[in-house]
């Protein structure tokens, strides 16, 4: 029986609507794809919640939570995983990668460019087609 995680991931837009993404590093699980930036949701922890201390931890900046955007399920091969992405607006400071190998901002019609760990498809693929 494969365990099941449950992750959180903001999908960060600027004012020139381009959408922060991030490159996993070498040493980390699935790595070499761009994802959303986020991570696992904490016990107690509502999925905003983990969010924005996620964001705090791994970026050093500070996000406001917007509208839910997908929910998919992904099985991997060692691991279920379970991505809800949210809409997200820094509200204080710039990002910077602390643990990601690299960041970018993005522009929409650009996003489906890069390489996205399996589980973020789904959003990426909807956010592509919106304006």
């Amino acid at each position: 029986m494969k365990k099941t995680v449950h992750v959180v991931g903001a999908i960060i837009e600027n004012e020139n609507n381009e959408i922060f993404c991030a490159l996993r590093g070498p040493e980390m699980s699935l790595p070499n794809y761009w994802e959303f930036p986020g991570g696992k949701i904490e016990a107690g922890e509502t999925p905003e919640q983990a969010l924005k201390r996620e964001i705090q931890e791994e970026f050093n900046c500070s996000i406001n939570v917007g509208k839910k955007v997908e929910d998919t399920t992904y099985e991997y091969e060692k691991v279920i995983v379970r991505l809800e992405t949210y809409m997200a607006k820094l509200v204080e400071g710039l990002p910077t990668a602390l643990e990601h190998a690299d960041t970018k901002w993005v522009a929409r019609n650009e996003i489906m460019k890069l390489n996205f760990a399996p589980a973020d498809v789904p959003a990426v693929e909807k956010i592509a087609t919106e304006k």
